[in-house]
């Protein structure tokens, strides 16, 4: 039986958030083997997700903040599948903005180690675009998922409701830069990067405000 593996899932739909509305594309990570998975961000389809697992039990999904775009398909992939909804605590206010009726079934912490097909992904709090992102660090697959923390040429937007500038930088230079260079950083849009691509543009971020 093959180990634990990355596989990518680009789903589109809308982000909305202090009265604007706009279109995106957003990654959705699965990590698992073939009899069991957990996945990072359930956006937009539900229907394509759960295809994408087939018939592998579903342990979590994990959601890395409480923007509408990463959790709108949360619920019903958790209805198909029985699978627990994880976030961090910080961010119901966010959450309950998309989904006001329906709570998540569990929390998220710093240092929480969640395992799945043998593999552990630490959750790591990186507070900032959202005030309770988190990152999942999975040492053993050289992989980082980070959301919206940070992107192939920076940092997650910080320019509107709930987010803060300071503290993302804050928690990309000690939590995620910190990292082996060799860390593939999984992010929420577009392309992959490693730390080692982003760590050198730190200050280069800070002076510009991005």
């Amino acid at each position: 039986m093959p180990g634990a593996r990355i596989e990518h899932l680009v789903t589109s739909g809308t982000f909305s958030l202090d009265g604007g509305t706009w279109d995106v594309d957003n990654n959705v990570w699965i990590i698992g083997d073939d009899t069991e998975a957990v996945v990072i961000d359930a956006a937009h389809d539900a229907e394509a997700i759960a295809e994408a697992l087939g018939g592998r039990a579903l342990r979590a999904i994990v959601c890395t903040h409480a923007h509408n775009d990463h959790i709108d398909a949360a619920p019903a992939l958790a209805g198909r599948t029985g699978a627990p909804i994880l976030l961090h605590p910080d961010d119901l206010p966010l959450w309950k903005q998309t989904h006001p009726d329906r709570t998540p079934d569990g929390e998220l912490a710093d240092g929480q180690v969640l395992t799945v097909a043998g593999v552990e992904l630490t959750v790591l709090h990186t507070p900032g675009h959202a005030p309770g992102a988190v990152c999942l660090y999975a040492p053993a697959l050289t992989a980082l998922f980070s959301g919206d923390t940070l992107f192939a040429g920076g940092p997650g937007a910080t320019g509107r409701s709930y987010s803060d500038f300071p503290t993302i930088v804050d928690s990309i230079r000690d939590r995620l830069l910190t990292l082996p260079g060799d860390t593939v950083v999984h992010t929420g849009h577009g392309e992959r990067t490693t730390v080692a691509a982003e760590a050198p543009h730190l200050q280069e971020w800070i002076d510009r405000g991005f």
